[in-house]
């Protein structure tokens, strides 16, 4: 993993619409990516709505963010959550599951989605890439999302 953030895209103006899909599990560290991401979102976009879907778990946030890209509004979908490993591997079942699933969400319905549905071994490794602001994996979503939104605007003819 990457300890440095990718830099930071240009300041857009433009009306950009991104919506949040965010798991309730593991509280505590989804919070601080939600916090960070749309701190650096309206950074970036400052005229941007922001919209913020939370669900159960990190399982169910492909339906959410299938809707959302069915529905065609959002210049960019950001998928939060967090999967601690635990003693058996039901963990990366889970998170290669939402991966798959978020992928071929956004290759079918061209719709960027960001995928920040994390997996760590162990808090430690949640904490330094959720709650600071070293690497945080947050920060590098929005900026991800600010970049390829201004890519398909302009391959669209925006």
């Amino acid at each position: 993993m990457s300890k440095a953030a990718p830099s930071r895209p240009r300041t857009n103006r433009a009306k950009r619409v991104f919506c949040i899909v965010a798991s309730r599990f593991n509280a505590q560290y989804v919070d601080g990516l939600i916090d960070h991401t749309t701190r650096e979102l309206r950074a970036l976009a400052p005229d941007a709505t922001i919209s913020l879907q939370r669900v159960p778990g990190s399982f169910e946030i492909p339906v959410i963010v299938r809707e959302f890209a069915i529905q065609n509004k959002a210049d960019a979908i950001i998928a939060c959550g967090v999967i601690l490993q635990g003693e058996t591997n039901h963990a990366q079942n889970l998170s290669r599951s939402v991966t798959d699933a978020l992928q071929r969400i956004a290759i079918e319905h061209g719709v960027p989605v960001i995928n920040v549905v994390l997996s760590f071994d162990n808090e430690n490794q949640a904490r330094a890439r959720c709650l600071e602001n070293k690497i945080n994996r947050g920060t590098e979503a929005a900026r991800a999302a600010v970049e390829i939104a201004n890519v398909l605007s302009e391959l669209r003819g925006g």
